[in-house]
């Protein structure tokens, strides 16, 4: 599978294009902004946008969902909570001190074991809610997407609405420590580094010792 990790964005999100190798079919993850350097990206590789998704619905990852969605044609993916959640009128006005494009309406609502394919690649949808009610990860058999779940070294904050620090640690435990120790961790945000594993991340995130 091609990966490409690009910080974008005034929250430095990690962006991902990926791809796969034998059909040139590919999708973005969590398009934080810099959309023109997204789309280099995708150019680069040569591929055919077929989604969009998005780990959660924070305006740091989704404010490159219209440009992208209006050059690639490629529809918006988000978690049906999260999608439901991020509509509410309180939230739209939280949120919107940060100053951040709003994303058009969402395309496609997932759920949990939802499987999301390119090509000959697939990614399963793995519920793990705590930073925002739908947030979600994404899996490849051997390669993790966790967006704002899981850091090298931290994990993401549950003090905006709609976090909850006790259900994002058990689903953490349940749902991401039990993967195989080579499972490779992309971050949301490279603030502690820019790649880990799981098994990595069991031994060593301060936040996760004895789990």
């Amino acid at each position: 599978m091609i990966i490409r990790q690009k910080s974008v964005g005034s929250m430095a999100v990690c962006c991902y294009v990926l791809g796969c190798e034998e059909t040139k079919k590919g999708v973005i993850i969590d398009p934080g902004g810099n959309e023109d350097e997204i789309l280099a990206m995708v150019k680069e590789e040569g591929l055919s946008i077929v989604a969009i998704i998005n780990t959660h619905g924070h305006p740091d990852h989704v404010c490159a969902n219209g440009p992208l969605k209006e050059a690639t044609g490629a529809p918006l993916i988000m978690h049906e909570i999260d999608d439901d959640f991020f509509q509410r009128d309180e939230v739209i006005s939280y949120f919107s001190m940060l100053g951040l494009p709003a994303s058009p309406p969402i395309d496609r609502r997932v759920k949990d074991g939802d499987r999301i394919d390119f090509g000959n690649e697939s990614l399963e949808v793995i519920l793990t809610p705590g930073h925002t009610p739908g947030g979600i990860c994404l899996y490849s058999g051997h390669d993790l997407f966790t967006g704002d779940t899981l850091f090298v070294g931290a994990v993401g904050r549950t003090d905006f609405p709609g976090g909850d620090m006790e259900q994002f640690m058990d689903a953490i435990e349940k749902r991401l420590l039990v993967l195989p120790d080579e499972t490779v961790v992309w971050p949301g945000h490279g603030y502690g580094g820019s790649k880990s594993t799981i098994g990595e991340e069991r031994r060593s995130n301060p936040f996760l010792t004895g789990a």
